[in-house]
């Protein structure tokens, strides 16, 4: 697409490739580096971090929904040019959507440095490197129109889930944490809405290119197949009377379909046992 020429980050591939590969090299070092090494607290680290992402979520809430008010997008189909100056703003702060993704590979680099290794799963490490390589082709084709509805709603939920991990990261604030248990179904409801939405302009077309949509449709599907899986493996087996002593945290706070990153992000286990 045109409107995005020269943007950084955009005109070339290689520099999303190669920060992947990047990625993962750390993981598998890293996981190397703290074999034999203490986990490192960075509990300053993760209340900035967090706090952060979910400044930058909740801005991308609201430009994504005044950019679209202001075009007059269409909820059920919206093509690429008609909106005019409005598809270059929502263009613009999907680029920053793009770009998060990178910046959220933070939440695996503070796994391994925490020495966390159970918390990088295949669906924590797939979603991560997928999503930033999805995002760039998005950014370079379709930077706006029907590509608007999953980021701002997945910036909602990034609002909720960071805050949340952020706040939990403080002990006098956990008490106040009664929503947890709702942030599993707002993912799944997350991901099914957004399919909802893609097939909308497949049924009812509007000019937004057909294999864009069935590519995401198909997509988000692997997402909601690989959540429920975790979903059922997490709260569907019946815990035994030590996992349930010994990890109630654990189990209830791994809700996140790739941010399984309460427990390992903010030490409530350890805090506990310390106590």
């Amino acid at each position: 697409d045109a409107r995005v020429r020269g943007w950084f980050l955009l005109d070339s591939y290689l520099p999303t490739f190669f920060l992947t590969g990047a990625y993962l090299l750390c993981i598998w070092l890293g996981n190397k580096f703290m074999k034999n090494r203490p986990p490192f607290s960075l509990r300053p680290h993760l209340i900035v971090y967090n706090m952060g992402i979910t400044l930058l979520s909740f801005y991308m809430l609201i430009e994504l929904i005044l950019a679209t008010w202001e075009g007059g997008y269409s909820l059920q189909c919206q093509n690429l040019h008609s909106a005019g100056e409005a598809d270059i703003r929502v263009a613009k702060v999907l680029w920053w959507y793009y770009f998060s993704k990178v910046i959220e590979f933070m939440d695996t680099i503070f796994f391994v440095l925490r020495k966390k290794s159970s918390q990088i799963t295949f669906l924590h490490v797939y979603h991560h490197a997928t999503m930033f390589n999805i995002w760039w082709c998005v950014l370079n084709w379709i930077p706006c129109g029907q590509s608007f509805f999953g980021p701002t709603l997945n910036s909602f939920i990034h609002v909720l889930m960071y805050s949340y991990y952020g706040l939990s990261v403080i002990p006098s604030m956990r008490k106040y944490l009664w929503w947890k248990k709702y942030l599993t179904q707002a993912q799944l409801i997350q991901f099914l809405l957004t399919i909802v939405h893609t097939l909308s302009a497949a049924v009812k077309p509007c000019g937004f290119p057909f294999g864009c949509l069935m590519f995401q449709s198909s997509y988000m599907a692997t997402l909601v197949i690989l959540f429920i899986n975790f979903y059922i493996k997490t709260y569907r087996k019946a815990p035994s009377r030590t996992a349930v002593k010994e990890t109630p945290v654990t189990t209830e706070i791994k809700n996140g379909f790739h941010k399984d990153f309460f427990a390992a992000a903010n030490g409530l286990q350890n805090n506990k046992k310390a106590q």
